[in-house]
């Protein structure tokens, strides 16, 4: 596999995760501050587990990181590319 190909199979991956209305939701909201599961779940209405599996995704896809403060964690952008697209599609 080629440089290229691997690009092309990263930046396809990379939309395949933020296809979704929610993880785009989520992401969008990570361009403003970090946030932990709870402020996510609370501003998106949907449970726990749905917040978790969508953060899940998109850290396992490398937009998203989380870090451990005491007993939370806290979600922020890993990959600043995202600002970009975000600012792209909401014009912010």
């Amino acid at each position: 596999m080629t440089n290229y190909d691997q690009e092309l199979k990263n930046a396809a991956e990379i939309l395949k995760a933020l296809s979704n209305p929610i993880r785009l939701c989520i992401v969008n909201k990570l361009t403003l501050s970090s946030l932990n599961v709870g402020q996510m779940q609370e501003c998106l209405g949907i449970s726990q587990s749905s917040a978790s599996q969508h953060l899940s995704i998109l850290r396992n896809s490398k937009i998203i990181e989380g870090k451990r403060v005491g007993s939370e964690v806290i979600y922020s952008l890993a990959d600043e590319r995202m600002r970009t697209l975000v600012k792209i599609f909401f014009d912010q």
